[in-house]
């Protein structure tokens, strides 16, 4: 028996790219994934919605509840997390994923930018932590698990997009903080990749196709969580990971089939903040 059978994950932005890779990941132990994020009808430019995701997870061997929530809003979390521990039990896992990108300068950023940007990844982590703690500490081995990066206070993060450094950094400060306030009781970790990821902010956002025949698939970030998870809350916490060196820790040296094109397995283009 897999030690992800019957637990419970609650995923943020988990229709579609590294979100959805970890949930399919868990659902392939076992897992009872609970996909929290907003898109319900199919979207122009965004592949899949939250009924597409559950499916494939289910198919996958877990179980799946997918629920239409905006983490701006501090009722819709609240009643997604009331739904998700009367449909499995409780909550093991949460993983902060959701997050929101605007690269510009600081005259160019409009403020609804900068207000989208801490409202869904600094302040969004923050509330989907608070509703979900008192769940996560009476669960079996809990977890968080915030997709941000290291906490890398140099100039060079910042200058060219202050706003978003700041936003995704907020996610970060809730590891440092909240590693501490419930050690012994709570694992609470980062996972950031060390290169670019195929989804949709890099190829619509960061630079299309050609980005993204530079990058590597979300399944890394997938195995790579799957491995954190893994571990014991009580050993593993307050840590910044790089999904690369998760893997090295856990014995796969060669990364190749994650290459989007193995042609350019070699040639990848470097992730921000590390």
């Amino acid at each position: 028996m897999s030690n992800f059978t019957n637990k419970t994950v609650f995923i943020t932005g988990a229709s579609r790219g590294i979100g959805k890779a970890i949930g399919l990941r868990l659902a392939k132990e076992g897992a009872n994934v609970v996909i929290a994020s907003k898109t319900a009808e199919p979207h122009p430019k965004l592949e899949g919605t939250i009924y597409t995701a559950a499916a494939e997870m289910e198919e996958a061997g877990g179980k799946a509840l997918p629920l239409v929530v905006d983490i701006r809003f501090e009722d819709q979390v609240e009643a997604a997390v009331v739904q998700a521990v009367e449909t499995f039990g409780g909550i093991d896992i949460l993983v902060n994923n959701a997050s929101a990108i605007f690269l510009a300068g600081t005259v160019e950023t409009p403020m609804k930018r900068f207000d989208l940007m801490h409202q869904v990844n600094a302040r969004g982590t923050y509330l989907c932590s608070q509703k979900c703690l008192p769940h996560l500490l009476k669960g079996n081995n809990p977890h968080i698990l915030n997709i941000s990066p290291p906490l890398n206070m140099e100039e060079q993060w910042f200058k060219p997009h202050v706003a978003y450094t700041m936003a995704k950094f907020g996610m970060s400060l809730c590891v440092l903080g909240m590693a501490g306030e419930f050690r012994g009781k709570v694992g609470v970790n980062a996972l950031w990749p060390r290169t670019t990821i195929a989804t949709a902010a890099v190829k619509n956002l960061l630079g299309g196709d050609h980005m993204i025949q530079r990058s590597r698939k979300p399944a890394i970030m997938g195995d790579a969580a799957y491995h954190i998870l893994s571990r014991d809350h009580h050993q593993c916490t307050g840590n910044f990971f790089v999904d690369d060196e998760v893997m090295a820790e856990a014995g796969v040296s060669d990364l190749s089939s994650y290459a989007v094109n193995p042609e350019f397995a070699d040639q990848l283009m470097p992730d921000f903040f590390v």
